[in-house]
């Protein structure tokens, strides 16, 4: 007999992650006020939420917004942290569906740019445009009467973006929701620390894991200090992750691939460990694309086979370098 797939399981169960997201959208729009956030009207119809441009967010804001990108599938909670004593909070992020959440909903894969204007969305929106050969890999797209995406950015899209998005998601402008969160933000530091556990099921999947293997995980990441400029704030939010974040995932299947995975996993594992983001990303002469994509991973990671009820760790957390990218 035939395993079920990782979509047919989401079908089984009804999983949407726009419908399941929709209340804690409702709850950062009807909080909005105490949030430090702004609601808007665009001129296409949509609405825009400012979590950090002209308002101020909290972290709050960034903490549902974080959930609101894990598809309703992930619980996100802020919480104090004595790992490393100069920076005393954290954000822990739990799902019993990761693969769903954190690559059907929240990975930033959806490139979306016009003239000047890029950004990479997330959230679920993601899974009514099916715009990146990931999904076809997931076997899974979602149905939803409106729909919410996430940008990492300091500007308003322009109209054509945003014509774009109500294209390929096929949803009316008037139940588009964008939420926009600059990096240089509270919100947007604690949403995009709280991928830890995201970029884990990526590398994962990097690493040709069997997803439907991966039954459940957590994550913990040290909060950086907001920075004030973008270049700062692109190196602290991943360090957080690189040397501060630590993810612990529950999976099946034989001892020697969950070993396999807990030995390469980490951070550690990649060629350009061993210095901050910052320092990478000037290494390659701010290219992107020429860092070690294996670098993008949590600094610690512990594996639990279910069928064995064997653990495999592997990485560390990086005190040092969690001080050096915070205090520059």
């Amino acid at each position: 007999m035939q395993k079920p797939s990782i979509s047919q399981l989401a079908v089984q169960a009804h999983l949407s992650v726009n419908q399941l997201s929709a209340p804690l959208l409702d709850k950062l729009v009807e909080q909005a006020d105490a949030l430090q956030i702004g609601i808007s009207k665009h001129e296409s119809g949509c609405t825009i939420i400012d979590a950090g441009i002209v308002h101020a967010g909290s972290a709050e804001a960034g903490r549902l917004i974080a959930e609101i990108c894990m598809g309703g599938l992930g619980q996100v909670s802020l919480q104090a942290d004595t790992r490393f004593p100069k920076w005393p909070n954290a954000i822990s992020v739990a799902s019993a569906q990761p693969v769903l959440a954190c690559l059907a909903s929240q990975y930033a894969g959806w490139a979306l740019s016009h003239e000047k204007f890029f950004s990479l969305g997330s959230g679920p929106a993601r899974a009514l445009a099916q715009r990146e050969d990931l999904f076809k890999e997931l076997e899974y797209q979602d149905e939803a009467a409106s729909t919410c995406i996430v940008l990492e950015t300091d500007k308003i899209p322009p109209v054509e973006v945003i014509e774009k998005i109500v294209r390929d998601t096929k949803i009316a402008a008037e139940h588009l929701t964008i939420i926009l969160t600059p990096t240089t933000s509270i919100a947007g530091t604690v949403q995009i620390v709280g991928r830890v556990l995201e970029v884990a099921l990526h590398k994962a999947h990097t690493l040709h894991f069997p997803l439907a293997n991966i039954i459940s995980g957590t994550g913990l990441a040290v909060l950086p200090p907001v920075a004030k400029d973008f270049m700062t704030a692109m190196g602290r939010t991943n360090d957080a992750i690189l040397f501060g974040g630590s993810v612990a995932l529950q999976v099946k299947g034989d001892d020697a691939a969950a070993e396999a995975l807990a030995l390469n996993l980490p951070s550690s594992a990649s060629k350009d460990y061993g210095k901050t983001f910052a320092e990478v990303f000037k290494s390659v002469n701010m290219d992107f694309y020429k860092i070690d994509p294996m670098l993008f991973s949590p600094a610690k990671v512990t594996i639990t086979n279910v069928d064995t009820g064997n653990v495999f760790e592997g990485g560390q957390l990086n005190a040092d370098l969690i001080a050096l990218s915070f205090t520059d």
